[in-house]
């Protein structure tokens, strides 16, 4: 597709129904940008909220990256093994084959932002 030929997209958060994604637990997501709603091949992003005691299993890519934003809430971050405190304000950068999970060990809601890409692993 030329560049003349891509479009923009609007994604308004409220037209996006919540999804829990495999290996999940009362862990959702909204994919607000990705290759089934806009124009995108090399990235997606998705706003994730974990209620308390939510988690997603440990897990890798193989080259997929992806960088977590906290926006909300506290949690522990696995990054191969070792975890990490994380509150608001904090980035996390995942590169490919590193092994991660992310816990909310709070008593509130743990909100994030997370940006993908590409937008699958190959």
């Amino acid at each position: 597709m030329s560049v003349e030929s891509r479009k923009a997209a609007i994604v308004k958060g409220a037209e996006v129904l919540w999804e829990e994604p495999p290996a999940h637990f009362s862990a959702f997501s909204k994919m607000l940008v990705t290759p089934a709603n806009a124009d995108t091949k090399l990235f997606d992003f998705r706003i994730s909220s974990y209620q308390p005691k939510g988690y997603v299993a440990p897990h890798k890519h193989k080259v997929q990256e992806q960088v977590y934003y906290i926006l909300e809430g506290e949690g522990l971050i696995e990054l191969d093994g070792e975890r990490t405190v994380v509150s608001p304000w904090t980035a996390i950068h995942i590169p490919p084959g590193v092994v991660h999970a992310i816990y909310n060990t709070g008593m509130n809601d743990l909100k994030f932002v997370v940006v993908t890409t590409p937008t699958h692993d190959e």
